[in-house]
């Protein structure tokens, strides 16, 4: 994340985080908050209360026609014919050598209406439109309208363990039935508003997709009703942190062109027996030859600088490796990270180096989530 430019996109909230006092950063090319009070305590507010946060940034793809199924079907790992109306799954979208395009959700339209949208993310959004339309431009049997909508809807998020307290005072439906990876139509303050409970912090919560001009509306809305249950405003520095304590993977770290779902430990995103799918073959045959890397949790040991992505991972003074995401840990009170490092040197309880600005760190290998919410 850099200072912002005068190139950058704003989300139709800019005007409101300034207003609280934000930090405000270049973020793939949108100028986005990084944080406001400070990532430890938005970080803290989330996993004992509630944030909300603005996630004008990322894109939505629509998708539509006769065919929308199909296309999908043919063009991501998981397998969307077994999404019912109203339902969600998360996916990826792959090249042809094993790769990943991006990671995404999609969403399959409520009852009585057809289509499905994609969310994707910020940094990805035009190629991943661009590879999208390449692939429906090679066949001539899919009768697939492709849109992006990004840019008209604004996108909010809610998450925490009294994130549907705080919500069902702004709604006009019960939030108890929708189901994780469920969505539908509501009124959120007044304003017609599609509520998933989904999110990227390993809390439970929602997310909003409603009409850009009127996003600010919920926005207001949220953070009032939350006040009395200690609602905070959160940056994308505490969001970075708590999806890794979730182990949730960020695109181009975790996963790239060059890193197989299998190395990243997402092989439950493709269903290889489900389906024909773009560049299934590769993975197939990294599946069956078993991948020479695997993606690895870590804690380093006493106090130490928090490894950073692409520091070098070291066993009996051998480069093995690198860290694709490190942090302190709030929760944990530790340093933690994920690597990708050669399959042998892999497993919970082996000791690693972690080359940090040449100095090397200990650390032990750990099962992952770092974190993961009781429901009780």
């Amino acid at each position: 994340m850099a200072q912002e430019t005068s190139t950058d996109q704003q989300t139709a909230l800019h005007d409101r985080h300034v207003g609280l006092g934000a930090r405000m950063v270049s973020f793939a090319g949108w100028n986005m908050p990084i944080q406001y009070t400070g990532i430890l305590a938005e970080h803290r507010a989330v996993r004992t209360a509630a944030g909300l946060f603005d996630l004008g940034h990322m894109g939505q793809v629509s998708f539509a026609g006769p065919d929308a199924l199909a296309f999908l079907q043919w063009t991501t790992t998981n397998d969307v014919s077994a999404l019912e109306p109203g339902k969600a799954h998360y996916a990826l979208l792959p090249n042809e050598t094993g790769g990943v395009v991006d990671d995404i959700i999609v969403y399959r339209q409520p009852e009585g209406q057809d289509g499905y949208m994609v969310v994707v993310n910020a940094s990805n959004r035009e190629r991943d439109v661009a590879w999208w339309e390449e692939l429906r431009s090679r066949r001539d049997d899919f009768d697939v309208g492709i849109q992006d909508i990004s840019n008209e809807l604004g996108m909010l998020a809610v998450q925490g363990p009294v994130a549907e307290t705080i919500t069902s005072r702004t709604v006009d439906v019960d939030l108890s039935g929708i189901d994780n990876f469920s969505w539908r139509r509501a009124d959120v303050a007044g304003v017609s508003t599609m509520i998933a409970r989904t999110g990227y912090t390993g809390e439970d919560g929602f997310e909003f997709y409603a009409a850009n001009e009127d996003i600010g509306i919920i926005w207001d809305a949220l953070l009032k009703a939350g006040e009395q249950d200690g609602l905070v405003p959160v940056g994308l520095g505490a969001r970075d942190t708590l999806r890794l304590e979730a182990r949730m993977p960020l695109y181009g770290q975790e996963l790239g062109d060059d890193i197989s779902p299998y190395e990243a430990g997402l092989g439950w995103a493709v269903k290889l027996e489900a389906k024909e799918f773009i560049g299934r073959e590769p993975m197939a045959q990294i599946k069956a030859a078993k991948p020479p890397r695997r993606a690895v949790g870590f804690t380093t040991v006493g106090r130490t600088a928090a490894p950073r992505s692409h520091c070098p991972v070291i066993v009996d003074g051998k480069d093995v490796g690198y860290v694709t995401s490190g942090a302190f840990s709030p929760t944990l009170q530790k340093n933690v990270g994920l690597a990708l490092i050669s399959r042998e040197f892999a497993g919970v309880g082996k000791s690693l180096q972690i080359d940090v600005r040449g100095k090397l760190i200990d650390a032990e290998q750990v099962k992952t989530p770092f974190y993961k919410r009781d429901d009780g």
